[in-house]
């Protein structure tokens, strides 16, 4: 049932987390955080999404604040390592944020940047980290793709290619011309329907978010009805949406890959003391904000007034949705 609105904003806190490198094209993370009946929640969806994309984000904030996580069949998740779009001589000092992680998602494609320097960054991970996947974003098309499996895996293997270019039918095609596993985002969490990727043989593992799914229900029902392997991911979020999201993978049947879950060490601050990896993996538990990094991580009051209308909107999408 939909919490009434008035109830909703009178829980809401906006803040805008700093960022140690730019990702995603930001160097601030603004979202909001709702101390909610059965612990808190999370609404932060990206800026540039339209009330209809971002109303699942706000979905999943009051699933986890109203209704609290799904029973749990593990207490520890293991984590990849994230490494942004970076020049390779900085990947040991991102990397010694992931203690013990044995997987690494290196970014790749990044505006400006040529498959040169994501060479070298891949290597400079591999060096480091064993198993080693990349992440494209949609960004290149299928001969881009080809080109670029067979130079980074020139010198060892990929785990997969994550969302190598943006439509389901160029996935399909690519993955019958490489024989690195390619693996699914985008085509799943913004598509009107998230199975019609598995149904068109076009993805060997999906990447599931919680946010952008509308919450964590929803994430089990997709990885329910699909026969391939699931790897839970952040959607940079904070402390708050990360234990939602870990909670979400202890809550899967079966979880053969280290998650996408190590977000937080790509924030200076936060709003609560981020989790420590402990042998690459993280521990399953209820996060409670700091009152104090509330109030000194608060965003602006116009930029607050901004976010407390989107949530208005967001809010009509739901009732509308719900009727």
């Amino acid at each position: 049932m939909l919490p009434a609105l008035d109830d909703l904003l009178e829980r809401v806190h906006v803040v805008a987390l700093p960022m140690r490198v730019r990702f995603r094209g930001i160097t601030t993370r603004e979202l909001a955080v709702i101390d909610g009946p059965a612990g808190w929640g999370e609404f932060g969806a990206f800026l540039e999404y339209d009330d209809g994309e971002a109303a699942s984000w706000l979905a999943a904030g009051l699933q986890s604040a109203y209704r609290g996580p799904p029973p749990p069949r593990r207490f520890h998740i293991a984590i990849n390592a994230t490494v942004p779009a970076v020049p390779a001589a900085r990947v040991p000092a991102v990397l010694a944020r992931f203690p013990g992680a044995r997987t690494a998602k290196v970014k790749v494609a990044e505006p400006g940047q040529t498959l040169a320097d994501d060479v070298a960054r891949v290597e400079a991970v591999r060096a480091q980290v064993p198993a080693v996947r990349v992440d494209a974003n949609g960004a290149w098309t299928v001969p881009q793709a080809v080109a670029a499996a067979r130079a980074l895996t020139a010198t060892g293997a990929l785990e997969y290619l994550e969302q190598p270019c943006a439509t389901v039918a160029e996935l399909a095609e690519l993955r019958r011309r490489v024989a690195v596993p390619v693996a699914a985002d985008e085509s799943i969490r913004k598509a009107a329907d998230p199975l019609a990727v598995v149904r068109a043989r076009a993805a060997d593992v999906a990447v599931l978010k919680v946010a952008p799914l509308g919450g964590a229900a929803a994430l089990l029902g997709i990885a329910a009805q699909i026969a391939i392997p699931v790897v839970v991911s952040s959607a940079l979020d904070s402390a708050v949406g990360i234990a939602a999201a870990l909670a979400a993978a202890a809550a899967l049947p079966r979880l053969d890959h280290a998650c996408g879950l190590g977000t937080g060490g790509l924030f200076v601050e936060d709003v609560a003391e981020p989790a420590v990896p402990v042998d690459g993996a993280l521990p399953v538990r209820a996060v409670t904000p700091d009152p104090a990094r509330l109030a000194a991580l608060a965003a602006p009051a116009a930029r607050r007034q901004w976010w407390i209308e989107r949530i208005r909107r967001c809010h009509d999408v739901l009732a509308t949705r719900a009727r």
